[in-house]
C-alpha cells in the first residue's frame, strides 16, 4: 500500500482519508485547525465519529504533509489553494485535486493553478457525485479520475478503488474539472427555485437547461461534450441540485426563502464554492460571447444582491434564444 498526504481535513478531505485508509494506505491529513488535527490523531474523524481503518497521521504543519508522500490530495477550498501553496518548493510530486471550482480573478481550473505553481509535478482530478458523509460511511458511489497520463491514472485509481467507491477514468481533465465547477452554479439556481416554491417541474427545467449552459461553456473552454453527460457533469449536477445535503442548493434555497447572503452563508457555515465560481462563469461566458441566462441570473442574486423573486420572474419572461431545444 501507499502513503497519501491530504491537504484540507474538512468533510471532503476527511471522507477521502477514510476511503484511502480502508484500502490500507497510510494517510497524513493537514489542516490549520488544531482541534480537527487532534481528533484525527485519535483515529476518529471529527465530523461523524467514524473510526479510521488505519490510524491516520495529522498535522498543522504544511511542510510535514508535503514531505510525507509523492501523492498529494488537494481538498482545500479552491480560493485558498494558491495562497496556501505559493512559494513552496515541490518537485516530482503527483497532485490529485478533489476541489471543485474556478479560481476567481484568473478563472483557472485547479489543475491549471497547480501546474502554474509546480510545473515539474503531475496533476490529476477526482470528481463526481459524492457527498462527503455518504462517502465517509462507505456507502456506494461512483467517481471519475481524470488526467492525461493513462498509466498514472491506473496507478492512482488503485489507491482509491474499492467495492463501495467505484472509480472510472477519463483523459479529459478539462471537462471533468469544469463539470465539477459549473454544476455548483446551477445547483444554487435550483435551490433558489425550490426556496421560492416553484416546484419539481421548474427544478427539472433548470437542471436540463443548466446542463446546456455547462456544455456550451465547457466545450468552448476545451472540454469534450460526452464528459458533461458523465459522472462529473450530469451525475454531479443531479445530485447537487436535488439534495438537501448539498451546500450550494441549500445556499440558494435559503436565499429563495428570504434570507440575506450573509445570513445564508452563516447558517451553512461551510464554503459554498458556487458562490465564487459564478463570478468566473459570468466573466468567461461574456468574454466568449456565450449565452448563459441561468448562470447570469444566479450572479445577479449572489454577487449583485438582487431580490431572487424579481430575478426569477425576469428569467421566466425572457424569450428563448432559440425556440428549438438544443445547444
Amino acid at each position: 500500500m501507499s502513503k497519501v498526504a491530504i491537504l484540507g481535513a474538512g468533510r471532503w478531505g476527511t471522507a477521502l482519508g477514510l476511503v484511502l485508509s480502508r484500502k490500507g494506505n497510510e494517510v497524513m491529513l493537514f489542516d490549520r485547525n488544531p482541534s480537527v488535527v487532534e481528533a484525527l490523531k485519535e483515529g476518529k474523524d471529527p465530523y461523524w465519529g467514524i473510526d479510521f481503518e488505519k490510524k491516520p497521521l495529522a498535522t498543522t504543519h504544511l511542510e510535514e504533509a508535503l514531505d510525507f508522500s509523492q501523492y498529494i490530495l488537494i481538498a482545500l477550498p479552491v480560493q485558498v489553494i494558491r495562497k496556501v501553496l505559493e512559494g513552496k518548493s515541490i518537485k516530482g510530486k503527483i497532485f490529485i485535486s478533489a476541489s471543485k471550482g474556478l479560481e476567481v480573478g484568473t478563472n483557472k481550473r485547479v489543475s491549471e493553478v497547480l501546474k502554474e505553481l509546480f510545473p515539474d509535478c503531475k496533476v490529476l482530478a477526482l470528481s463526481g457525485p459524492s457527498f462527503a458523509e455518504e462517502t465517509a460511511k462507505g456507502l456506494p458511489c461512483a467517481v471519475v479520475l481524470a488526467g492525461e497520463d493513462l498509466a498514472l491514472l491506473k496507478e492512482v485509481k488503485e489507491l482509491f478503488s474499492s467495492e463501495p467507491f467505484r472509480v472510472y477514468l477519463s483523459e479529459d481533465i478539462v471537462g471533468v474539472e469544469l463539470g465539477g465547477a459549473l454544476k455548483n452554479v446551477i445547483a444554487i439556481a435550483c435551490g433558489i427555485s425550490d426556496g421560492l416554491g416553484f416546484g419539481d417541474n421548474a427544478r427539472a427545467g433548470l437542471i436540463t437547461r443548466g446542463l446546456v449552459e455547462m456544455v456550451r461553456l465547457g466545450t468552448a473552454l476545451g472540454g469534450k461534450v460526452q464528459t458533461f453527460y458523465g459522472l462529473s457533469g450530469l451525475g454531479d449536477l443531479v445530485l447537487t441540485s436535488t439534495s438537501s445535503k448539498s451546500r450550494n442548493r441549500t445556499f440558494g434555497f435559503l436565499l429563495g426563502q428570504g434570507l440575506s447572503l450573509e445570513q445564508a452563508q452563516e447558517k451553512i457555515g461551510q464554503v459554498v464554492e458556487g458562490k465564487e465560481t459564478v463570478k468566473a462563469v459570468k466573466e468567461l461566458s461574456e468574454k466568449l460571447n456565450l449565452y448563459a441566462p441561468i448562470s447570469w441570473a444566479v450572479y445577479r442574486v449572489v454577487v449583485e444582491g438582487e431580490e431572487p423573486l424579481k430575478v426569477a420572474r425576469e428569467l421566466l419572461l425572457k424569450p428563448p434564444q432559440n425556440d428549438f431545444e438544443g445547444l
